[in-house]
């Protein structure tokens, strides 16, 4: 039968030490020049021997810092969140902070739990990607008085510093592409806008920039994600309606760019060939699915490395105006619409 041993407490350093509590202190709290080398020595070869960890929650508290960040994510199964995630969790390594990071899945009650949960760990500050956020978790959020920076989403009437990508010019880049590729017709599909801006942004982008062009058909079209037998019916209208054109699709998102993809191998039309396809966020996959498929790439790790010292900047002090961090996206042309 296994036992447990019991953690070494400051009390049992002390004791090896053969000194008191308050001298053990000084040495885990860098005060080792009020000890003498003696007194020194013995405390680190009784920590060495008790393999003697202090707990940094307990000493964060005391002195009213916790340096722990939340992290609120919607979905960390899409790989922008990922990405995302990785430039904040390196931020947070450089600045000497913690990271808890909360999977919302995009249920409201998960993400009330976890706000309740970050904010009881008594965390400094919150970095939120809350694209698929819905209203009433958001509202939630704007309650809360810590440090925020919300990444890829704004909230209406919440003033709250914001880290995304610059929308029209990406939109505008990867639709003008298009265009010059000698696409007639253009779809531009995304998951339904609601009151998420990213997505009306793209969307608005998209319609000033067909515009300007006289002779491109441009239509629009929503479906949620996972509903794969709509995806599939708005893909084969859209090909028949411009039978004869040089047609493409242009994916909102990278989770979304997937099930395009899926649909078309469904409905048999071969992107590059039957149709052009260029989805927003990069892939591990995109340059290996059949000829390729163009993206436009978004510095994710930049945003969230970006986010999480803005949060921090926050949580030092800084109290000026409101900002808004954009970044710019890089398009990535491959077989899909190259043709």
């Amino acid at each position: 039968m296994n036992t447990r041993v019991a953690r070494a407490t400051i009390s049992d350093v002390a004791k090896a030490a053969k000194t008191g509590k308050t001298s053990v202190s000084r040495y885990l709290n860098g005060e080792q020049h009020l000890l003498s080398d003696d007194l020194k020595a013995r405390i680190e070869f009784a920590i060495k021997q008790l393999d003697y960890r202090p707990s940094q929650m307990a000493r964060g508290l005391k002195r009213g810092r916790t340096r722990l960040i939340g992290l609120i994510i919607a979905d960390i199964t899409n790989p922008y969140s990922v990405d995302i995630l990785s430039g904040i969790e390196a931020a947070c390594r450089e600045k000497g902070f913690t990271l808890l990071m909360c999977n919302t899945n995009n249920e409201l009650d998960q993400e009330q739990h976890y706000l309740d949960l970050l904010q009881s760990y008594q965390v400094e500050g919150i970095v939120v990607n809350a694209v698929g956020m819905n209203e009433e978790g958001l509202n939630r959020l704007q309650q809360s008085a810590l440090p925020m920076v919300l990444i890829d989403r704004k909230i209406p009437g919440f003033a709250c510093d914001v880290v995304g990508l610059n929308n029209a010019k990406a939109t505008k880049e990867a639709t003008e592409h298009l265009i010059q590729q000698g696409f007639e017709a253009i779809l531009f599909i995304s998951e339904p806008t609601g009151t998420v801006n990213t997505r009306r942004e793209r969307l608005d982008a998209f319609r000033q920039t067909t515009s300007q062009h006289q002779g491109v058909a441009a239509e629009n079209a929503q479906a949620p994600l996972h509903d794969a037998s709509q995806i599939d019916d708005i893909l084969r209208n859209f090909h028949s309606r411009y039978r004869g054109m040089r047609k493409a699709i242009i994916s909102a998102n990278g989770s979304l760019t997937l099930q395009v993809a899926r649909s078309l191998r469904r409905v048999g039309l071969n992107w590059g060939s039957d149709i052009g396809l260029l989805g927003f966020d990069e892939l591990e996959w995109a340059e290996l699915a059949g000829v390729g498929i163009s993206t436009l790439k978004q510095p994710t790790w930049d945003m969230g490395y970006c986010a999480l010292n803005q949060v921090i900047s926050r949580i030092e002090g800084d109290k000026s105006s409101v900002k808004e961090s954009t970044f710019d996206g890089v398009l990535i042309i491959r077989g899909s619409t190259s043709c």
